[in-house]
């Protein structure tokens, strides 16, 4: 009776193995259809990216390539940390800041604080200015320190992303808007890119650390993919990108990439870009907002799978 209860168990288990990943494709083909649905009609070009658990890609429209904003300067934190490393510094390690690199006209909580300039600060100050609060001119500070955009094009590329483009500082966009579009990712490199700071050691743990948990206590973009997740017990950190009107009065970029660290350990990546929109900005968040209740729900479905 014994062998007969052990033999069935054995086929159970092999037959829950082989249904397994069917099941999971068709809910997989499910999570797509939901999402073509949400942000079908929205007169936007609208770029989705998903990977759960480092395995199961999602994509909607990903051959495209989107303005950033200030999305990359997520990418831009990571290029920071590997000069760091490279060259045996620390998180503590100060900058001057000179009354010419607080330019005005430009979002900046920094120039506010020290509006006068002529103080010092640490890389990670700098870093929680732009991871935190998006700002422009401790962007552009951390460009000239590590030796412009092309250290941080050079460094993403050098971990195997090739669809995205770093070519312009915060300041050569504020000049002239259409830079705004050189500075491009497809939401697959994005969330790639996320993907691989969560689990691969790119650089030291103080830094990696750093970078996240200063993610996590993003402030800008509240209305967006983490609306939906308060309360979840799931933990989010984000990095978001607001652009301007270009003249037809259609918002160049409105975008939100970030990790979710569900509370049974499994987790996943989003990006979600949107550019072209002549909706208001709220209405737009809130696409980005569904976007991100979809694959939530799907993903603690997911965990439930397995």
């Amino acid at each position: 009776m014994t062998h007969v209860n052990i033999t069935s168990r054995k086929l159970f288990l092999i037959l829950f193995s082989l249904v397994l990943p069917i099941v999971i494709k068709a809910e997989q083909k499910g999570l797509e259809e939901q999402l073509r649905k949400v942000i079908a009609n929205k007169k936007a070009q609208i770029g989705i990216a998903v990977i759960i658990n480092s395995k199961d890609t999602i994509t909607i429209n990903n051959d495209a390539r989107y303005p950033m904003m200030s999305v990359f300067k997520f990418h831009q934190a990571l290029a920071v940390a590997d000069y760091l490393q490279r060259h045996a510094l620390t998180l503590e390690t100060e900058i001057p800041i000179s009354p010419s690199d607080l330019k005005p006209n430009t979002y900046s909580p920094l120039r506010d604080r020290y509006p006068d300039g002529n103080v010092t600060l640490t890389v990670g100050d700098l870093l929680t200015y732009t991871l935190q609060q998006s700002d422009n001119n401790a962007c552009d500070i951390l460009f000239d320190y590590i030796g412009g955009t092309d250290v941080a094009d050079s460094y993403i590329r050098s971990l195997g992303f090739d669809r995205f483009e770093i070519v312009a500082t915060e300041d050569d966009m504020h000049r002239d808007t259409g830079l705004c579009y050189r500075n491009w990712t497809s939401p697959l490199d994005a969330a790639g890119l996320l993907d691989c700071f969560l689990t691969d050691s790119l650089f030291d743990e103080a830094s990696r650390n750093f970078i996240r948990n200063t993610m996590i206590s993003c402030r800008t973009g509240q209305d967006r993919l983490v609306a939906p997740l308060l309360g979840t017990g799931a933990v989010v950190g984000h990095k978001t990108g607001t652009g301007d009107r270009d003249g037809d009065g259609r918002m160049i970029g409105l975008n939100d990439i970030g990790f979710v660290l569900l509370p049974n350990e499994h987790y996943y990546t989003i990006a979600v870009f949107v550019t072209g929109a002549k909706k208001e900005d709220a209405e737009i968040a809130r696409i980005l907002s569904d976007v991100s209740d979809l694959v939530y729900r799907y993903a603690v479905k997911r965990g439930c799978l397995r």
